[in-house]
């Protein structure tokens, strides 16, 4: 007979003695449980005491987190969290130095307990390390034993941010500012001043005025801190006011940040890992969202300013020299000229631009191509003027829509995904990246609107090619402009229909009876096929990151199933593995049978208790829990779509539900296609006539007989 549901089998240690194996009842207070523990050992004050876990972080056990003990837990008494506080807020102020050390580090790893920070931080811990710091007397080993606390301290919430000292800021930017200090030291102080921009405005002003970029940028030629360095940068940038944002990009192309990070970051001689990948996108993010401000801006067509922009296009491509003067007749001329450019309105093409997005940053693109790329955009505009009119691929018009399109790709204007790591690194290898891609693109387009030989009833279909032909090469991630352009080559107009052919094939293929029998007799086994290789993935295990207020000293876990199919198995992970997790090394475990379901997006209890500022679509679309008895969960964020789409799958299969996912989907048709079409080209499976007719006819009047043994 199964133990009751409210009893768990535990053993739990203590130093010098021999383990108690008890049976936990869940329903008496964890005071009494303690007390007995104590009992057993002849211990006396039973209430300076608690329990931790003695595996993994070795976090405190209280009457909310109790539920979390699995049978097999091993626990360890240990003395209360209000005791170890105090114990180690004297330690830490005593007169001993290999004494203090000590205190210092213990307190750095028990910072990261909830259960203990609260204590500490209500006997004015956090007040007593901030001055041990702001002394100036702390180095090596006991300054970043004491920052790492602080930060872990800090992180939990319980204290705001602007409480924090001018004092104390100083100091920290003092450490950042130093040429030579230890590796450690200066992670920790870049981790502080990254959380003190990111959760509170008014110490965001005092940061900046206290660390320069040019300090920050001077740290990325060391690897063992780039990461921390671009993460300030990055959270500088987001914070700053729209007014500051320009003119701390300028600082940073004066400063060369980009070919710095191109050359000490992207390409160098270490693999790039999923924290510096995020970071990467952020910036990619931030500084295209500097384009917004243009991107919404309307023209007014009554600016003269603005207006010269287009007499400008318009004489570049039509006039050998700049007549300031100009004529009368010429002007009389300029309606034909705007009509051979490719506006819309031929009277008035500046009413082109009072459409956001894309407005005034499409003006923007078209002067950079004209101005840089002269022979480009005359050679483009003369070649369609000369074309019949049907036929002709309006300039104007295609640039404007072309520049809309490239802000939705790229998202210009949307803040930063918190799980995002799309970065692109041919977007680092140019000062202008974002012109010079457009210079691109707009080659591309006109390229295959002579391909498809458009004409104006076909704009919409030959732009949806070219956002076709953008999308699947910046998903190749070329690492520069030229090998985008190389993507972009072999991805002509023909090889978008044969690709567009082949996935239509590997849904569709044929819709003839005998080929429908076929695909329904084969989906079973396919599906079954789908099924084990999913379980197969979960048996490996997956590694997903804990979603906290700081990313910069990441956390894992990792979740596996057993061989037999029957437990999961998950637990804590200093950091990222290179390989599969041994299952001994997973202490927590959930018997498959207590699995009730599993829940996505928006339903999972993490979502829902994620503030609306942190929540966004990309977590949420990689989002799943699950959940088991007794009312309990098991949140995950998966780490990009595909892993998502694996365990919620093979979660499913266990579970004996519908698979339902894209991939699943994509999978079986792919699957089903590739067999149907060896069990076609098997001539033992094909009866031919025995009488063919002399004259060929075509392919579907021959009477093919399938055989499906």
């Amino acid at each position: 007979m199964p133990p009751p549901a409210d009893i768990v089998k535990v053993a739990i240690e203590w130093p010098g003695a021999n383990a108690q194996l008890i049976e936990m009842d869940q329903k008496r207070p964890l005071t009494s449980i303690i007390r007995e523990v104590c009992d057993g050992w002849s211990l006396s004050g039973s209430e300076q005491f608690a329990l931790r876990y003695a595996d993994g972080p070795q976090l405190y056990i209280t009457e909310q987190s109790r539920s979390e003990i699995k049978n097999g837990t091993i626990l360890r008494l240990a003395i209360s969290p209000a005791r170890a506080a105090r114990q180690l807020l004297e330690r830490i102020q005593s007169h001993g130095i290999d004494a203090r050390l000590e205190a210092l580090k213990e307190l750095a790893k028990l910072s990261a307990d909830p259960t203990f920070a609260t204590e500490f931080i209500n006997m004015e811990g956090i007040g007593t390390l901030a001055r041990l710091v702001e002394s100036g007397t702390h180095f090596g080993e006991m300054l970043a034993f004491t920052l790492t606390a602080f930060l872990e301290l800090m992180d939990h919430g319980i204290v705001s941010w602007d409480l924090i000292s001018l004092s104390f800021i100083k100091q920290i930017a003092g450490y950042v500012n130093q040429p030579m200090v230890d590796v450690s030291i200066l992670q920790r102080s870049l981790a502080i001043l990254e959380s003190m921009v990111l959760n509170s405005h008014s110490l965001y002003h005092r940061v900046a005025q206290e660390i320069t970029v040019g300090q920050l940028i001077g740290h990325l030629s060391n690897q063992e801190i780039q990461t921390y360095a671009i993460a300030l940068i990055n959270a500088l940038f987001l914070k700053a006011p729209e007014d500051r944002r320009q003119e701390m990009a300028s600082t940073l192309a004066q400063k060369h940040l980009r070919s710095i990070i191109l050359n000490h970051v992207i390409r160098g001689n270490r693999p790039i890992k999923a924290e510096m990948a995020h970071q990467l996108y952020v910036l990619q993010v931030l500084t295209f969202n500097l384009l917004e401000e243009r991107m919404m801006t309307k023209m007014d067509p009554n600016d003269q300013a603005q207006r010269d922009i287009i007499f400008e296009l318009r004489r570049i491509a039509f006039d050998g020299e700049n007549d300031p003067t100009g004529t009368e007749k010429r002007k009389a001329m300029y309606t034909k000229d705007y009509k051979m450019l490719g506006f819309t309105n031929h009277v008035n093409p500046a009413m082109d631009f009072t459409q956001t997005p894309p407005g005034m940053l499409a003006l923007d693109n078209m002067l950079y191509l004209a101005k840089v790329h002269q022979d480009t955009y005359i050679r483009i505009v003369l070649e369609n003027s000369s074309r019949e009119d049907k036929h002709e691929c309006p300039f104007g018009r295609c640039a404007i829509e072309l520049t809309r399109m490239l802000c939705e790709i790229l998202q210009v204007g949307e803040l930063p995904n918190e799980g995002c790591n799309d970065y692109h690194p041919m977007f680092f290898t140019h000062d202008r990246a974002w012109e010079e891609f457009f210079c691109v693109c707009i080659q591309l387009l006109n390229k295959t609107w002579k391909e498809m030989r458009a004409t104006a009833e076909d704009f919409n279909k030959v732009m949806q090619v070219v956002r076709e032909q953008i999308t699947r090469a910046l998903a190749m991630k070329p690492s520069s402009l030229d090998q985008l352009k190389n993507k972009l080559r072999g991805l002509n107009y023909s090889e978008i229909l044969r690709l567009r052919q082949s996935e239509r094939m590997s849904q569709d293929d044929f819709q003839s009876p005998p080929i429908i029998e076929l695909r329904e007799r084969i989906q079973p086994e396919i599906l079954e096929l789908i099924k084990q290789q999913r379980l197969n993935r979960l048996c490996e295990g997956s590694c997903f990151r804990k979603l906290g207020n700081r990313r910069r000293q990441e956390k894992f876990w990792f979740c596996r199933l057993s061989l037999n199919h029957k437990v999961l198995h998950y637990g804590d992970l200093d950091e990222s593995p290179q390989g599969e997790v041994p299952f001994e090394l997973l202490s927590d475990k959930i018997p498959v049978s207590d699995i009730k379901s599993v829940v996505t997006g928006k339903d999972c209890p993490h979502m829902k208790e994620k503030s609306a500022l942190k929540q966004n679509k990309e977590v949420l679309e990689l989002a799943f829990s699950v959940l088991y008895d007794p009312d309990e969960t098991l949140n995950f964020v998966a780490p990009n779509k595909y892993e998502y789409c694996i365990w919620t799958d093979g979660l499913c299969a266990l579970l004996g539900r519908e698979m339902g996912s894209d991939l699943t989907r994509s999978d079986l048709d792919t699957l089903i296609s590739m067999e149907m079409k060896l069990r076609l080209l098997d001539l033992e499976n094909i009866t031919i006539p025995e009488a063919p007719p002399p004259v060929p006819k075509e392919p579907s009047s021959y009477n093919f007989t399938y055989n499906y043994s």
